[in-house]
């Protein structure tokens, strides 16, 4: 059974930085290396909405362009890690963070019943 666990969330001031990680277990290194992986967030109220993705080998990405600029996505296959690193952070970026996996080796989806396994969630809050 695939589990994905983010971590890295926390309270910060607008302008600041972070990095959300989501660590993938009950997978091998060489199936993780094979999926195409997306950062979704859900801010209070609101529906879910994408993030950003990255393909199998890392080499396309795809960002929604409220973070176009500021976020950038990358894993670490040999990890079974996928990262998020958030900069200049505004306080509308405050939302729940989930990362989601689905074992694919073509483009990566920005829809969400794109992806089968999801994490927990780790909250970002980013104060005005």
């Amino acid at each position: 059974q695939v589990q994905l666990v983010e971590s890295g969330g926390g309270l910060v001031q607008a302008g600041d930085s972070l990095r959300l990680s989501c660590a993938a277990s009950g997978v091998s290194g060489n199936i993780f290396s094979r999926t195409s992986l997306g950062w979704f967030r859900q801010a209070p109220g609101k529906e879910r909405e994408f993030v950003a993705a990255i393909g199998w080998s890392g080499g396309t990405t795809y960002y929604a362009d409220s973070v176009k600029g500021r976020f950038t996505i990358s894993r670490d296959n040999a990890k079974n890690t996928v990262f998020l690193q958030m900069n200049t952070l505004k306080p509308e970026d405050t939302a729940v963070y989930y990362c989601a996996a689905r074992g694919f080796l073509g483009v990566p989806s920005e829809t969400e019943n794109f992806y089968r396994y999801w994490g927990q969630g780790t909250q970002v809050t980013v104060s005005s």
